[in-house]
């Protein structure tokens, strides 16, 4: 009965995996259709100003935070996971590093109480990737479906996009579902433009999933550091 039940399942992901490359070229096709060939191009400025700011967030925002604080360089950081930030790059998912996460910054010197209590409840509420995404996406719809909000609007779509990133699911794909269901109850901006942006969402995956593991992992040291929990010697040690 359990290999029957795991042969189901093993079908099921094959054929999700199967057909999920057809299903993403159907929704580019269908923006290409509806809205014309420039589409593409402004969907690439898209992804381009997500990456960017994503970046942005990381070296200069978390980067400075972590220099002032602990007197680290974000870059020996990020060398520092350089391993789960390929596997993170590549399913889209930051749930599948969780387990080395955990384990590399007990290694870095964090204490394992602070590491076991702020990854997990991290991973949860501190989705700084997702959060990014979400206001982007919901502005890029807005302009492509010339959907007129006003600054007062857009403020309080940026703190309606920050709430609902918390407690997002760590799979890959939940920050879409969360956009379409967040617009939906919003009503400012028209849910059904979230297909605009359907094929070009599996690339903002693995750039919102990056942030998000980066973004819990300097936290950590950060909190570890307040705490007075952390080995700076065998930092320094670790990301020479």
């Amino acid at each position: 009965m359990i290999q029957n039940h795991c042969r189901c399942d093993n079908n099921i992901i094959h054929a999700m995996m199967h057909y999920a490359p057809m299903a993403a070229f159907a929704a580019m096709a269908y923006t290409v259709g509806q809205y014309g060939a420039h589409s593409l191009l402004e969907l690439t400025e898209l992804l381009i100003c997500f990456y960017l700011t994503c970046i942005v967030f990381i070296v200069v925002l978390l980067g400075s935070v972590l220099y002032f604080v602990l007197g680290l360089s974000v870059f020996k950081v990020i060398q520092y996971f350089k391993t789960e930030i390929f596997i993170v790059f590549a399913t889209s998912s930051s749930e599948t590093v969780m387990p080395n996460l955990l384990e590399k910054l007990i290694e870095l010197g964090c204490d394992k109480s602070v590491v076991d209590l702020v990854i997990p409840t991290g991973y949860s509420f501190n989705l700084d990737g997702t959060a990014i995404y979400l206001t982007l996406a919901a502005l890029f719809i807005a302009q492509a479906t010339n959907s007129h909000i006003t600054l007062e609007q857009q403020i309080f779509l940026l703190l309606i996009m920050i709430i609902s990133s918390k407690g997002a699911a760590g799979v890959t794909g939940s920050g879409f579902i969360i956009l379409a269901s967040s617009l939906a109850a919003i009503g400012t901006i028209p849910v059904a433009g979230v297909v605009i942006i359907l094929g070009v969402d599996r690339f903002m995956s693995s750039g919102r999933s990056l942030t998000n593991m980066i973004g819990n992992a300097i936290v950590v040291l950060i909190i570890s550091k307040w705490q007075k929990s952390i080995n700076m010697k065998r930092v320094h040690e670790k990301l020479a």
